[in-house]
């Protein structure tokens, strides 16, 4: 039974083993896109050494004095343009944001007050205190005339009462005049001169919320773009002023290759003109790009030019590929033309010690294809082409696309050649 059970086990085994390895075999040739080995003549190349700068850097500061109550970020921090970096304290400011709201409403009510005019009720008011006024008027009138027909006859010996009459009859006349001018007043609203004044104070006192709004802002520091913070210059509870730097940051993609180009050189160079760049942190990365503009100012001390390249970033996992202050080797087309050897620049398989392309060799009697591996060292770049010196000759197929995943003698079938 025992060694029943140990033979099952081992074909088992073996059967797992075997299926394994037949499905570990390639299914077939690899179909692959090709593009042929081209000779014409380039200028010759130099390589200088150049320095990966970031394309935008910036020390964010501090636009009001205030306390800090939170630094957000850490230096390596990748940030958003608008996110905030550090807070400080806003107290005082939201109060006075607070009472200037509340101002507004004020105003807006006392406008919305004026522009509806006298309410019903009030025009009654109005009206019953002129009809009393119009008859105390017409009883003081009234009672002149009969003092002024008994003071002539003698029967009043007072010339004081007389005035006394007078007075109340001239009181009742003042009043009445109030009295018909309030009631014109309720009946025709308020002036457009008081609407105007009013309209004026609601529209200062918005503009003054407004300028709180704008000032409680500057309270929340923020990225101005997208960046990494490069370094911290304060801590959670210092004090700082209007213009003290609170981070630093640094916008990397795309960056900037400055490469210093001795004068020998730089009449043979032109903005647009492309580089091959060279990591030395990456061996085997080799980008392409145009040069963006060249510096006419030398430094007097080593007569060499600025030359500046601008280079997308490719984004990884953990960052980007290039990084600020790394060294590369730029390679600019600066001699006299010469023949070369070209090849696409997707032919390239990057990534190893040394740049490979994959050569199509096909064999007459099976009529069968592979690839042959060959390193090459990479020379200027043209166009979108790639200057190579290694075991190559002009009119040879190289895989553009579907060489990835491609090993020396693998079997494939060309589907397709752009360089026909």
């Amino acid at each position: 039974m025992i060694i029943r059970r140990i033979v099952f086990a081992l074909v088992v085994f073996l059967s797992t083993v075997f299926a394994s390895s037949v499905g570990a075999q390639p299914s077939g040739p690899m179909s692959v896109v090709v593009s042929r080995v081209d000779q014409r003549e380039v200028s010759a190349g130099q390589t200088f050494v150049g320095t990966v700068l970031p394309s935008r850097r910036s020390i964010v500061g501090s636009a009001v004095d205030a306390r800090v109550v939170g630094l957000l970020v850490n230096d390596g921090d990748w940030v958003r343009e608008g996110e905030p970096l550090a807070q400080l304290r806003t107290t005082t400011v939201e109060l006075e944001l607070t009472s200037a709201k509340a101002e507004l409403k004020l105003r807006e009510h006392e406008l919305e007050e004026l522009k509806n005019g006298s309410r019903p009720e009030e025009i009654a008011q109005a009206k019953a205190s002129l009809a009393r006024a119009e008859a105390l008027f017409d009883y003081e009138k009234s009672r002149l005339e009969r003092t002024d027909a008994l003071y002539a006859k003698g029967r009043i010996s007072s010339k004081e009462e007389l005035d006394e009459v007078r007075s109340m009859k001239a009181a009742a006349e003042q009043s009445l005049l109030v009295a018909r001018a309030a009631y014109d007043l309720a009946v025709e609203g308020p002036r457009i001169e008081k609407i105007s004044q009013a309209e004026a104070r609601v529209e200062i006192q918005k503009a003054e919320v407004a300028r709180l709004e704008d000032h409680l802002q500057r309270f929340t520091i923020r990225a101005p773009y997208d960046s990494y913070v490069t370094a911290e210059h304060t801590e959670v509870g210092q004090w700082i002023s209007r213009s003290d730097p609170v981070v630093e940051v640094a916008a990397i993609d795309p960056v900037e290759i400055t490469v210093a180009v001795p004068e020998a050189y730089i009449a043979a160079l032109r903005a647009g003109s492309l580089a091959s760049i060279a990591p030395d942190a990456m061996p085997g990365k080799v980008y392409a790009a145009a040069i963006s503009r060249i510096v006419p100012q030398a430094d007097v001390r080593s007569r060499s030019f600025p030359v500046k390249i601008e280079l997308p970033n490719p984004r990884t996992d953990d960052g980007h590929e290039l990084k600020a202050g790394m060294l590369v080797r730029v390679t600019l087309a600066v001699g006299d033309p010469q023949l070369a050897l070209l090849v696409h620049k997707d032919a390239l398989v990057l990534g190893g010690r040394t740049p490979v392309v994959y050569v199509v060799e096909n064999d007459p009697a099976s009529k069968k294809a592979t690839v042959r591996g060959v390193a090459v060292q990479l020379g200027v770049a043209d166009q979108g082409d790639i200057q190579v010196i290694g075991d190559l000759k002009a009119g040879q197929q190289v895989v553009v696309r579907g060489n990835e995943r491609l090993r020396p003698g693998a079997p494939v079938t060309v589907v397709e050649d752009p360089g026909k």
